[in-house]
């Protein structure tokens, strides 16, 4: 059995020491700024080395997160924060952007690189891919069944580490664009605003409300034992924004199972109960296996659970009191609690959640029953009807010999990023597309053995679909080129006995099994979707030369999984909007897997775009310039458990929810929140045409729609006209800035 390490979060020191306390082999933590969750209180940069020396003495592993995509305007504090991190050596980087990749292993070669999560990496060949481009262990995808996580397991010698407890997102790992819709605060910039917590209401006729997107927390201790066996090499707990007890108990509860594995089944079965036991206090949410052994969502889905953690003490019953002397009744002495416990109270409209230490509590006799009526205080601004939480107990707290010594630092100390600049790297070099010099040589030496030919793409405006049903209602509005999805399904309909016009022109009429698509090959892109998994590599391996042979040779990549598919074939590529080019960084490492064009992020804004694609890249660069973005994507057919398809926030902004029965995987499908106010900047194109941007993208594809509205968007982009009730994303605002939080 290979060496199994058990690594915790460590969101600030006091969760440090508990991790290491209860033992864990490693811990992951974050500095001030670059880390996917910039709302922990995270660690000063003398905190770090003093952190990674302490657990190098202990035999112990430190890895730092740098897993959040960077703006161009961000590259000089990125590479500063690089080049600190070489001096100081932690044991690792956990990276997702592209450019913080490229970065590190071109410039800071000692620096080793995990793959987070957030990269969406579901596959072998994902995880070979990276394997690569100097990653040495790849976080894998948290929407994976036991028996994928195995098969990826034989089909690569990456280290794997899989995430075992803690909170889910109800998106496919890195492709939520639900809180970055919102308001700016991007997920895959540390802000995430948890919108999947959040309480939704019908709005299709009915009244129902719940809390429809609230996934249950993972737990896997009892399938430690198979995971080990399948040679996963190390296990992940999630909770940076937990507490230090709530990480010693984890630990310690996982430890006991892994110190267990090697022994006969009665000593693990034995561990597998002791660390059930003590996970039965972590003050978390249901518990789930996820995708690990079902794939419906009614494994963990509950619209009746609120977003939050801790253990239901029911609602407030009365409030009384004035200034901050306010008290609440917030139970009937069912579940006992005391002072210096810690309760959340949530109000019922979803408003406002906030966590208080109980300093007094006052037992009322009633009805001959002492201390049947319990009043605690609470916070003021909270009302009859709202929900109360104890998220922890005072006698849980457990105090841990500190990793780092107390008041080390009062004086100072340790070093910090210094003010170096980033080298500048040009995105051009030989070949040639759309006017775009494109250097794809070194793609062509690790991918391909054939000598490809970079086709040139049309100028003008591109139409991208979902359904090949939807070919015909585009053809009427003469895009440029159509796009259309490649899933399990267009993929079955084009290689079913569909053929493109040009193609069926001169066959017999007897041979002609199904209408001819509206588009001949040579005018189409088939776009791969992001989620990649691995129960479906093999099959969409087999595609892709039967793909290429009936013409179709242009086709847009948005998962790492998807290079190696066109390996020796003559197909030009696509970086699609998932594999995030928000720097020239991670636009050059994408130009390196043999990209010729690239199609930036669907969160990104003005700004970005310009000083990341210079003017002489900019060709080479297609804009979308209307989109329903999908901000929830969900490896679920949610179907069964919803009978709804039209839900509101409480800000009245509405959403659609699409289900495909079989887009994503064959055993669970697919679902889809898109906004009802599609995004646009359809009137920007004349401005941007003039900043030599010169390929377009309309992408219809999501919900249903009519010939009129086709014509009505292209119509307004043929003019540059702005069209009504619609969005801008962050077009114009960019993401939302903590200047503080965001400061190297």
């Amino acid at each position: 059995m290979n060496t199994i390490e058990l690594v915790a979060p460590a969101g600030s020191p006091e969760a440090l020491d508990a991790a290491v306390g209860a033992g864990a082999d490693a811990v992951y933590l974050g500095v001030k700024s670059f880390n996917a969750r910039l709302r922990s209180a995270n660690f000063a940069y003398a905190h770090v080395e003093a952190a990674i020396r302490a657990l190098r003495r202990r035999g112990k592993r430190c890895y730092i997160t740098v897993n959040t995509v960077f703006e161009q305007r961000e590259a000089d504090r990125m590479y500063q924060l690089l080049a600190y991190l070489s001096r100081i050596e932690p044991h690792g980087l956990i990276v997702q952007d592209f450019g913080v990749a490229y970065m590190a292993r071109r410039y800071f070669p000692s620096l080793k690189l995990h793959a987070s999560t957030q990269m969406n990496i579901a596959s072998g060949r994902g995880v070979n891919m990276l394997s690569r481009h100097g990653i040495s262990r790849v976080v894998l995808a948290r929407e994976l069944s036991f028996e994928e996580i195995r098969d990826i397991r034989a089909n690569t010698g990456a280290e794997l580490e899989v995430f075992v407890h803690g909170s889910l997102c109800i998106s496919e790992s890195g492709l939520c664009l639900f809180s970055s819709f919102l308001g700016g605060k991007s997920a895959n910039r540390g802000m995430c605003t948890q919108a999947c917590r959040r309480l939704y209401h019908t709005a299709d006729g009915s009244s129902e409300s719940g809390y429809f997107f609230s996934p249950a927390d993972l737990q896997l201790i009892e399938h430690i034992p198979a995971l080990a066996d399948a040679g996963v090499n190390a296990f992940k707990i999630e909770g940076r924004m937990k507490s230090a007890d709530y990480v010693g108990a984890v630990v310690s509860a996982y430890r006991e199972v892994i110190d267990a594995l090697g022994g006969s089944e009665e000593r693990i079965a034995g561990a597998v109960e002791r660390g059930k036991h003590i996970l039965r206090h972590d003050f978390a949410r249901e518990k789930t296996v996820f995708h690990y052994a079902s794939h419906t969502a009614l494994s963990f889905l509950n619209p009746r659970q609120t977003g939050g953690t801790g253990i239901p003490l029911g609602k407030l019953l009365k409030v009384r009191g004035k200034d901050d002397a306010y008290q609440g009744l917030i139970a009937r002495g069912e579940t006992p609690i005391f002072e210096g416990d810690t309760i959340r109270i949530h109000s019922a409209d979803d408003s406002r959640r906030l966590s208080h230490k109980i300093a007094s509590i006052e037992r009322v006799e009633q009805d001959g029953r002492a201390g049947s009526e319990i009043w605690a205080s609470i916070p003021p601004g909270f009302a009859v009807g709202d929900d109360v939480f104890l998220i922890q107990t005072k006698a849980m707290a457990k105090r841990y010999p500190p990793v780092i010594p107390r008041g080390a630092f009062s004086g100072g100390g340790g070093r910090a990023p210094g003010h170096e600049k980033a080298p500048r790297i040009e995105l051009t070099g030989s070949g040639n597309a759309g006017g775009v010099n494109i250097d794809t040589r070194a793609a062509h030496a690790q991918h391909t053995s054939v000598t490809r030919k970079i086709k040139v793409m049309p100028e003008g405006l591109y139409a991208a679909v979902s359904h090949i049903g939807d070919l015909y209602a585009v053809q009427s509005i003469k895009p440029a080129r159509v796009i259309l999805t490649l899933n399990t399904r267009t993929l079955a309909g084009l290689l079913s006995g569909t053929k493109p016009v040009a193609e069926q022109a001169d066959q017999p009429r007897a041979s002609k099994r199904k209408p001819p698509l509206p588009f001949r090959a040579d005018d189409m892109i088939l776009a791969l979707d992001p989620y990649a998994p691995h129960a479906l590599e093999a099959s969409f391996a087999d595609a892709m030369p039967r793909l290429c042979q009936e013409g179709y040779r242009v086709f847009e990549i948005n998962n790492p999984a998807h290079v190696s598919l066109f390996r020796n074939l003559d197909a030009t590529l696509i970086a699609g909007p998932y594999l995030y080019t928000f720097n020239r960084f991670a636009a050059a490492f994408v130009r390196g897997l043999g990209v010729d064009y690239i199609v930036p992020p669907l969160e990104n804004n003005r700004q970005n775009l310009e000083r990341t694609f210079e003017r002489q890249d900019r060709a080479s660069v297609f804009v979308t310039v209307f989109a329903y973005p999908a901000l929830f994507r969900m490896r679920n057919d949610v179907r069964p458990l919803y009978g709804w398809s039209r839900f509101r926030d409480s800000q009245d902004e509405y959403f659609s929810l699409i289900t495909e029965p079989d887009g994503a995987s064959p055993a669970s499908g697919a679902s889809f929140v898109i906004p009802e106010r599609p995004f646009s900047i359809v009137d920007k194109i004349p401005f941007l045409s003039e900043a030599g941007f010169r390929r377009f993208i309309l992408d219809f594809s999501g919900p249903t729609l009519k010939k009129k509205d086709y014509k009505t968007v292209m119509t307004a982009a043929k003019e540059g006209s702005p069209l009504p009730n619609t969005s801008r994303f962050n077009w114009k605002d960019g993401f939302y800035k903590d200047n503080e939080k965001n400061k190297v």
